[in-house]
């Protein structure tokens, strides 16, 4: 059952993850050990709502509240819908597609136990203080020196030109979710603005993978010092791209929450995002938030844009790169900033600590 080779997207995940589910179960049973929470997240560990309800509660296991988060509604909708009728709450990963959600039917008759919260990083993985990954570790206080350097070795490492120049970061799976025609788009503006690119990533799709390795073939050769493109998945080179630089790129068409704009405020890059989702909730537009930022006791961020067409990126990504060229005191007091907000799970645990208790009443 459990070495099959894949986590995901096996011929069996429905038996496999239900069988777990099971034994998570009877495992609670079976060790007298009763929380008072079971907390379960989406399709895959949807079936221990029911199965707590409709067999376990009646043999002993019954102080335990069950708690359901929707991650993605894009996968495993049957089981999400179960979970949504049995869980005594629910919640998803931000505030904003809790909204974006709730009228579908899986939610719709369920709003009255569902709340959006959202997901905080891990500031011990992310951080640049910390990290193994990049070559001078920095905080907010010597920002503009770690990333220089982090830059440096970016440029080295990945064979571009040495120069100071506008670095685009654009770290993602590379599926239709993500904004793939956005991201193409913003890959030959950043260019034309005389930027540097760095994308990596890989798709799940061979078609889409293959179109992606026929655009780095291009563009190695017509940009070689200024465009890279690395079709893979590399953790520590991730770091690195964080760390070096200026802006990330998340032009996603829907999006939970994300943790690629979180993670990258923490290394002091600035997120350039489309507004849908949690990246609604988290990036607060320097020319048109500032209102919004100030309600959630925060300052302005990031830019963002409406819309899934080139112009909408190019008015964010062209507002961003001017930024960059015309004001690097004010772009470098950004990246301070960034660095300076807290974006952990400090905030999100309270919140869930209240629902728990809510759920226990």
């Amino acid at each position: 059952m459990f070495w099959a080779g894949c986590i995901y997207g096996c011929k069996n995940d429905g038996e496999r993850f239900g069988f777990f589910c099971h034994a998570a179960l009877e495992f609670l049973q079976q060790s007298g050990f009763h929380p008072d929470i079971i907390h379960c997240h989406d399709w895959s560990s949807a079936p221990v709502a029911w199965l707590f309800k409709d067999h376990y509660m009646h043999y002993g296991l019954s102080k335990s509240r069950v708690v359901f988060t929707i991650h993605n509604l894009e996968f495993g909708a049957n089981n999400i819908g179960k979970a949504m009728a049995y869980s005594d709450k629910a919640t998803t990963v931000s505030p904003t597609y809790s909204r974006e959600i709730s009228g579908n039917p899986l939610v719709a008759s369920h709003l009255h136990k569902f709340h959006g919260i959202l997901n905080g990083i891990d500031p011990d993985i992310w951080d640049p203080y910390n990290d193994t990954y990049i070559p001078v570790p920095y905080t907010s206080d010597n920002v503009v020196e770690g990333k220089r350097a982090a830059k440096d070795a970016l440029q080295q490492r990945l064979g571009l030109k040495k120069a100071d120049l506008p670095l685009v970061g654009i770290i993602t799976r590379l599926t239709h979710q993500k904004g793939i025609h956005l991201i193409k788009h913003a890959i030959w503006r950043a260019l034309e603005r005389n930027g540097q690119v760095v994308l990596l990533g890989s798709a799940p799709d061979p078609r889409i993978q293959n179109d992606f390795v026929n655009l780095a073939n291009h563009l190695h050769s017509s940009h070689s010092d200024r465009a890279r493109l690395c079709l893979t998945y590399d953790e520590p080179l991730s770091h690195l791209i964080y760390a070096g630089a200026d802006f990330i790129l998340v032009p996603s068409i829907f999006e939970p929450c994300g943790l690629t704009q979180l993670t990258a405020m923490r290394y002091g890059s600035i997120a350039v995002v489309r507004k849908t989702g949690g990246l609604v909730d988290t990036v607060f537009d320097v020319d048109h938030d500032k209102e919004k930022a100030k309600a959630q006791g925060l300052e302005p961020n990031g830019f963002n844009f409406d819309g899934a067409d080139p112009a909408g990126v190019d008015y964010a990504l062209n507002r961003a790169i001017s930024a960059w060229y015309d004001g690097r005191d004010w772009f470098n007091s950004l990246c301070k900033k960034v660095m300076e907000q807290d974006w952990s799970w400090n905030k999100p645990a309270l919140d869930y600590l209240e629902l728990y208790h809510s759920a226990r009443k």
